[in-house]
């Protein structure tokens, strides 16, 4: 099984983002899927790696084939392979993703894209109440020096409905995601330890996940929501 990502995949992606027609796709498709092929590999041994520490139930490796159903963008074919691992659920929350892009465009992304609506709710009912231990999470430095100080992603502009824009921790309640992501160069994800970088970095978001999960799978009396 593949241990490093081949530098053919950025060869590839850049011939494409200035061929990204379905002519030249089928002309080229051969090479294309024994890329593929390779690529599959490396994410199902990060799968395992993840599996070493963690208890993933799910990869899924994103089609190149882009739905341009309603987008202004009617070019056929993604420039880049996308794959997300999910933790196993309803005990454990949270997930990892892995973009691998040319032109330094590659990143490793966790945590939480798109909560549930009632999940979305009882994060930020946890952080209105009692902030203080997300707050130690992000401010550890080991933590901090891989995955910085603050979530990125969406956020309301003011507060949501019921919350109080005043509140002390009215920045983490405005969230609408609660992700972080960290780029790599070209050069360090063609790196032979490239698989064993990001792997440090997804053990490294361990306090936030088991936290995350804690909170996920109880109501704010601190009573089980699963069995």
């Amino acid at each position: 099984m593949s241990k490093s990502i081949p530098k053919s995949v950025f060869t590839f992606f850049k011939k494409l983002e200035k061929n990204n027609n379905r002519d030249w796709f089928n002309e080229n498709k051969p090479e294309f899927k024994a890329i593929e092929k390779e690529v599959k590999e490396v994410y199902n041994r990060i799968l395992e790696n993840l599996n070493a520490h963690d208890e993933i139930d799910k990869l899924k490796i994103f089609r190149i084939y882009r739905d341009v159903r309603f987008s202004k963008n009617k070019l056929p074919y993604k420039t880049h392979f996308g794959g997300s691992f999910h933790r196993t659920k309803p005990r454990l929350r949270g997930g990892y993703y892995l973009h691998i892009q040319p032109d330094n465009e590659s990143f490793i992304a966790t945590g939480f894209w798109e909560p549930a609506p009632a999940d979305l709710l009882r994060i930020r009912k946890e952080f209105e109440m009692d902030d203080s231990e997300i707050r130690d999470i992000l401010s550890n430095e080991k933590f901090s020096s891989i995955w910085g100080d603050a979530f990125v992603g969406d956020e309301v502009k003011t507060a949501p409905r019921g919350f109080d824009k005043d509140h002390k921790a009215i920045d983490l309640i405005k969230k609408k995601q609660y992700i972080f992501t960290k780029k790599y160069t070209d050069k360090e994800v063609l790196d032979a330890n490239f698989l064993s970088e990001i792997d440090n970095a997804f053990k490294v978001i361990r306090p936030f996940f088991d936290y995350m999960s804690d909170v996920l799978t109880t109501d704010l009396n601190g009573v089980s929501l699963i069995e």
